[in-house]
């Protein structure tokens, strides 16, 4: 199994940047996938993720600013006005569905990637 993020880097303060996420080794179909970040002094906060109803859920701060989506075995996150307060490495996970078809990877991950800096300066 492999969760494999790219896409990180250096932008000011109001660019924007698109992560990617490229999951291999597991049915894909069968998990939730999520976006979470680790920021400096904070331990690991879930940013943006996909249900099992096919819904969506972000955190309050990204609401309005960033946007997932998933294609096939990519996951990406669209991030618009980023803020210095974004800046932090960023971590694909994937959770896989109960039984009943549900999931929701802000509770549980099976999976996680390598993580993919993002740095935005003032």
């Amino acid at each position: 199994v492999q969760l494999v993020e790219s896409g990180g880097g250096s932008v000011q303060a109001g660019g924007s940047l698109t992560l990617s996420c490229v999951a291999s080794g597991f049915s894909y179909a069968g998990y939730c996938m999520a976006w979470f970040r680790q920021v400096p002094g904070k331990g690991r906060e879930g940013v943006a993720g996909t249900l099992g109803d096919g819904g969506t859920i972000y955190a309050e701060y990204a609401k309005g600013r960033f946007t997932i989506s998933r294609l096939s075995n990519t996951l990406s996150l669209q991030m618009d006005i980023l803020k210095p307060e974004d800046t932090g490495t960023y971590y694909c996970a994937a959770a896989r569905r109960r039984s009943s078809g549900t999931c929701n990877p802000f509770i549980y991950a099976n999976y996680w990637g390598q993580g993919t800096q993002v740095t935005v300066s003032s």
